[in-house]
């Protein structure tokens, strides 16, 4: 029969293999039935003779014959040669062995084979080899390891945080989106304005969550996002006030490794002393005290968080699609400015070679004028992500302990921030600095003046500068002295040349330059009466209602960035005077403001004339601008004589 001649067929190939490879296969495809030898019968023979009994070959004085040979090993074999189990996925077995092991083999079911006493049967029966069973083992551990290499790679795991960030923003931005849909959806339920604000609250603490968890330029966004009262809700407002002082850490190890990869030198190479735990941190940077080897300077050393290159771009995009997705859903909100403004300010404010220049120039502006309070620190060196510049220390300036403990009057600390900033909107060739949060200000005593001027006050980080044209500087002068003096034919005209605003507009763009409602700037007392409780109440509830908030959201989109960014500037600026509690209100503040536009109206005034002065028109006009800049200017120094009298005597300010 068939399977008799097959097995014989392989008994004999599996006896002549030992001895020779070339025969027992030529035997075999005479048969016609295998090409390269059976695994199966190779197997179950091979193992059973060589652990237990010698081969009876081909060739051995008792053998004479191929069916000697067969009859040899079935008698010898405690088994049916095809009754052995086979690991048959190993290799390639033969259809009629497979077929043949199926049918009659004594661990075909499985409830056989995986018994106890089917297992302690095949270990008896079948015996892997040490070897193999070594060569086994030591793929699994290359295996695992390879693995494990792969899911920890640099790339595996850039990929892997790169989807976790993204997957984060999109979660987010997919369920404030929804929520927000739900709601406004609401608008005739009696309870609305209550619904939507518990909206704005449940919006912005998952917001919150996922900056939080992001990090990087994500705490930026956050914190700038903190400081638009103007233009979101007080939810949105005071739930990102936490972000100013939860930036993240960096490791020291990784700023070794940034200072070694960016210079080719070690820290020790260029300081004596390099405390390892910063000082101060920020979104984008974090700063350490150090000492200079060879001179011994203590310095501060401001690094950039090392993985800020890594993630930075990823992040810009997904600010971009994050913004461009809610004016797509709901495009009376458009907030696309924010991330165009980011995506240009962002690269300079991480080249920190841009912040050592806009430090030096700054420096040398203010160098000029004198008896300015302003200190800048001395830049050391720069390179892309590091900066050294001199150590100087200071307190908070909204810190009212610390500036009442020494004396330090809070309305003179006020007025000298007004000066600094408005300096640096209204004077010629100025650089503006644009980011005057109170992280980056500090305030020291210096009992070399006298007082109430006891104090220094130290700018720091200048990442983000911007140069304001001359022609937008006159014409912002004259809007803010038209807004100063109620006049709101000159403000409608100069908020047009400002920033192209319209009639329609106007009381909106009023609102977002002054942060005060349109029937307090149109007002008999204006914008210098401090904002009590009921104002904030009624700009709040005008903002929560989401017509308001439409209208500046549409509005700040396609006014000029600059004017943004002298808008965020301001806000901030008024932020830190609120904050000192001074007891004249922003009445001081905004006389300065008032005394740096009549000046800047004035010099433009001088530079239309044309010729000598001597000529009698040039000398008339010269005597009109004259006389106009010191009307105002006398005024303003009585009032601003008034105020101090006041001061003095410990009494609130009043408006006249």
């Amino acid at each position: 029969m068939r399977s008799i001649t097959h097995q014989i067929a392989h008994i004999i190939l599996i006896a002549n293999r030992i001895i020779n490879t070339d025969e027992s296969e030529r035997v075999c495809r005479e048969k016609g039935q295998v090409s390269n030898g059976c695994w199966l019968s190779r197997r179950s023979v091979k193992y059973y003779f060589s652990l237990n009994n010698p081969l009876p070959l081909i060739g051995h004085p008792d053998v004479v014959s191929a069916g000697a040979t067969k009859d040899a090993m079935i008698s010898i074999l405690p088994f049916r040669v095809y009754s052995s189990t086979p690991r048959h996925t190993h290799s390639w077995t033969c259809r009629e062995c497979l077929r043949l092991w199926s049918q009659t083999s004594r661990f075909s079911t499985s409830q056989q084979r995986y018994s106890q006493a089917g297992k302690r049967a095949w270990r008896e029966r079948i015996k892997i080899p040490q070897e193999r069973r070594k060569v086994a083992i030591a793929s699994t551990v290359v295996f695992v390891a390879g693995a494990g290499a792969l899911a920890f790679s640099e790339r595996a795991r850039h990929t892997y945080i790169a989807c976790e960030r993204s997957g984060r923003v999109g979660i987010t931005l997919a369920l404030c989106v929804s929520d927000y849909y739900r709601t406004l959806k609401k608008e005739n339920d009696p309870n609305y304005q209550d619904l939507l604000a518990a909206c704005h609250k449940r919006c912005a603490l998952r917001t919150l969550e996922a900056m939080e968890k992001n990090g990087s330029i994500f705490i930026k966004l956050g914190q700038h996002l903190s400081s638009l009262n103007y233009l979101l809700p007080n939810e949105w407002c005071d739930t990102f006030i936490p972000l100013q002082d939860k930036c993240p850490v960096s490791s020291y190890s990784s700023i070794e490794e940034m200072v070694k990869h960016d210079t080719g030198k070690r820290l020790d190479d260029y300081f004596s002393e390099f405390e390892r735990r910063p000082i101060g941190a920020a979104s984008l940077a974090q700063v350490h005290v150090a000492r200079m080897k060879g001179t011994g300077e203590k310095v501060a050393v401001k690094v950039q968080h090392p993985n800020l290159d890594e993630w930075s771009k990823l992040d810009l995009a997904l600010t971009r699609f994050t913004f461009r997705t809610l004016k797509y859903w709901f495009p009376e909100y458009d907030l696309t400015w924010l991330s165009e403004e980011m995506e240009v300010s962002l690269p300079r404010e991480l080249d920190f070679r841009e912040e050592a220049r806009n430090a030096r120039r700054a420096k040398k502006y203010f160098s000029r004028i004198p008896n300015t309070p302003l200190v800048i620190p001395d830049v050391k060196w720069a390179v892309r992500r590091i900066l050294v510049m001199e150590y100087i220390d200071g307190h908070r300036p909204d810190d009212l302990e610390f500036l009442d403990k020494n004396g330090i009057d809070r309305d003179e600390v006020s007025a000298a921030l007004a000066r600094i900033f408005n300096e640096m909107i209204f004077g010629k060739d100025a650089p503006l600095h644009c980011d005057p949060h109170g992280g980056n200000l500090a305030i020291r005593l210096n009992n070399r003046k006298r007082k109430p001027r006891n104090f220094d006050i130290i700018l720091y980080d200048h990442g983000l500068y911007r140069d304001i044209p001359i022609d937008l500087r006159r014409a912002y002068a004259h809007l803010w002295l038209a807004v100063l003096q109620s006049d709101e034919m000159g403000m409608r005209k100069y908020a047009h040349a400002v920033a192209g605003i319209g009639d329609e507009e106007f009381p909106i763009f009023a609102s977002a330059i002054t942060g005060r409602d349109f029937s307090v700037i149109q007002s008999e007392s204006g914008v210098t009466q401090a904002r009590n409780m009921e104002e904030k109440r009624v700009i709040s509830e005008a903002l929560g209602a989401g017509g308001l908030l439409s209208q500046i959201v549409h509005l700040l989109s396609h006014v000029p960035r600059i004017i943004l960014l002298i808008l965020k500037t301001n806000d901030l600026t008024r932020s830190l005077d609120e904050n000192l509690h001074t007891r004249q209100g922003p009445a001081r503040t905004f006389l300065i403001l008032a005394r740096y536009c009549a000046r800047t109206v004035f010099e433009e005034q001088i530079e239309q004339i044309n010729g000598s002065l001597l000529w009698p028109t040039n000398f008339l006009c010269y005597s009109v601008a004259l006389a106009e800049y010191a009307r105002v200017a006398i005024k303003l120094k009585v009032y601003e004589l008034y105020l101090s009298a006041r001061r003095h005597l410990g009494l609130q300010a009043q408006i006249i």
